[in-house]
């Protein structure tokens, strides 16, 4: 499969409209012509095509079924199908059926044709970036956001959000827990950066228990130590009453050893442009990186804020009149 590629299929063979050959062309460094199905499930499996259009208007029936089994594989599903219908209100209602993700018909005007193939391909590219579980922005967006501060200017700070002993609590409970805490957190994030900084704040979901949200440096020890308390306010009544009344549980490590597990916490790394010089998102996130791990080896829930600056080396710590500069870690 050509890496950047798009797909007409069309079983009779028919040449499609030129509006929406043009605009496929645009799409992608070359259109594959493909007249039958399982000629268009190797290709979309060896390499999700960029869009994949259906011309159903002489042989419907063949158009319908490959598009179900197109939109019914977990792989090719996320592509976007387009269907050119016949002009017939069933042929319209049928095409949304088999999965399409949108439906065109030939007599439409060529500005609402193009409109809607563009819509087609921008809400299919927005649920290609959010995670499926918490519905936030996965790591493309959040280097996008930090790129958008880096090249405005501003001040900013990064923070990682990581939860402690969350393998164990998935070991005792279920996954179905585990995921049900995951989401706990992300509404915490979410509403609590919204709440305090609005537009200005941005949360995003890595995968698993892993959160950045990049919010102004001036919000950092609202936003922080209102996450924290809230997590420990709610996160007990995750467990049964007799974890939660004893503040732990009996797991097992990978040795199969016994040990005492806490309750789960939450450690926030913190990096910000105060004292330092970025020049690409990348270096913000291997300090926020760091920062979170540095933050998971104190006790409790806390953020660690990074107070250095270009010139100190890493894990350096100097100490000044108002303490030390790197690391400081508060806790609620």
């Amino acid at each position: 499969m050509v890496k950047n590629s798009a797909i007409l299929f069309a079983p009779d063979d028919a040449t499609p409209p030129t509006a929406l050959a043009e605009w496929l062309a645009r799409q992608a460094d070359v259109v594959l012509t493909i007249h039958h199905v399982d000629e268009l499930m190797a290709m979309s499996l060896r390499g999700r095509p960029r869009v994949v259009a259906f011309d159903a208007r002489t042989a419907p029936d063949a158009v319908h079924v490959a598009c179900r089994r197109l939109k019914r594989d977990s792989y090719t599903g996320v592509v976007p199908a387009v269907i050119l219908a016949a002009d017939a209100d069933d042929a319209f209602d049928e095409a949304f059926r088999s999965g399409a993700d949108e439906v065109v018909r030939e007599r439409l005007e060529l500005h609402e044709l193009l409109s809607r193939l563009d819509a087609m391909l921008r809400r299919s590219d927005r649920d290609l970036v959010v995670h499926p579980s918490t519905r936030l922005p996965g790591a493309a967006e959040i280097e996008n956001d930090v790129a958008r501060r880096l090249g405005a200017e501003v001040r900013f700070a990064m923070c990682y959000a990581d939860l402690d002993h969350f393998k164990e609590f998935n070991d005792r409970y279920s996954y179905y827990d585990g995921d049900r805490v995951i989401r706990i957190l992300a509404k915490i994030l979410h509403d609590v950066v919204k709440g305090l900084c609005g537009e200005d704040g941005f949360v995003g979901h890595i995968g698993g228990d892993d959160f950045i949200f990049v919010i102004p440096t001036a919000f950092i020890s609202d936003t922080c130590t209102e996450i924290v308390s809230v997590f420990d306010l709610l996160i007990p009544f995750q467990y049964s009453e007799q974890d939660r009344r004893a503040g732990y549980f009996f797991g097992k490590d990978r040795r199969g050893q016994l040990h005492r597990v806490p309750l789960m916490t939450v450690s926030i790394g913190v990096v910000t442009n105060d004292r330092r010089h970025f020049t690409h998102a990348a270096q913000v996130s291997e300090l926020a990186t760091e920062m979170k791990s540095y933050a998971k080896t104190l006790p409790g829930s806390v953020y660690s804020v990074d107070r250095r600056t270009d010139s100190q080396p890493a894990g350096v710590m100097r100490i000044s009149e108002s303490g030390p500069t790197f690391p400081t870690a508060e806790k609620a």
